[in-house]
């Protein structure tokens, strides 16, 4: 073998160790995450819409609405060794999709391991401008007695293992809720589950 020859040999060698170094090291931290994971059994929080009642829902020319409501809602932290710091969370109405009152914002608060939390939030829109669309839609679901609407929950989520505080994550809440005509205003006929992204 000439002086060359063993320079490659050499360097090739070299290459292959750090090549699994890399691969040692990586494989190392995969293991060391799906291990935390299976520990800590990480799930999101769950919501749930107990009751709502709007008070009034009230549409005027030119297609603007005004809507006076109040919602109860429940939040249940199921991780055993996981808490959650909810940072802001804003709580609206929205009908077809179009937001029918202002965003009522739900003071900061630390929900630990098996904590429930329930908020009773008023929300009210003056004079919001809807499209024409929602408007006949609305009265016409009014007539007919019930209406479909949407409690959604909007905010800003950081998760706490020990003394360990994670970054923030968006929190999407979606609560529907079918509701229907009474005396006392329009109210849910019954409790719903809401679907939680983050």
């Amino acid at each position: 073998m000439t002086s060359k020859e063993c320079k490659e040999h050499r360097k090739k060698k070299l290459q292959r160790r750090f090549f699994k170094a890399v691969l040692a090291f990586i494989i190392l931290i995969l293991l060391i995450i799906l291990v935390i994971w299976l520990v800590l059994r990480p799930s999101k929080p769950r919501f749930e819409l107990q009751d709502a009642i709007i008070n009034q829902l009230k549409t005027t020319s030119p297609n603007t609405l005004t809507t006076n409501a109040q919602v109860t809602l429940y939040s249940r932290n199921s991780n055993e060794r996981i808490g959650i710091y909810y940072d802001r969370l804003l709580v609206y109405i929205s009908y077809r999709n179009q937001q029918i009152t202002l965003p009522s914002e739900i003071l900061p608060f630390y929900q630990g391991h098996k904590d429930v939390n329930i908020w009773s939030p008023f929300l009210y829109g003056v004079s919001v401008p809807i499209s024409p669309y929602v408007a006949l839609a609305l009265g016409t679901d009014q007539n007919l007695g019930g209406l479909m609407v949407n409690v959604k929950i909007e905010g800003r989520v950081r998760w706490k293992v020990g003394t360990w505080v994670s970054g923030r994550y968006h929190l999407y809440v979606n609560c529907p809720a079918y509701m229907v005509k009474g005396s006392n205003g329009i109210k849910l006929q019954r409790p719903s589950g809401c679907s939680v992204d983050l």
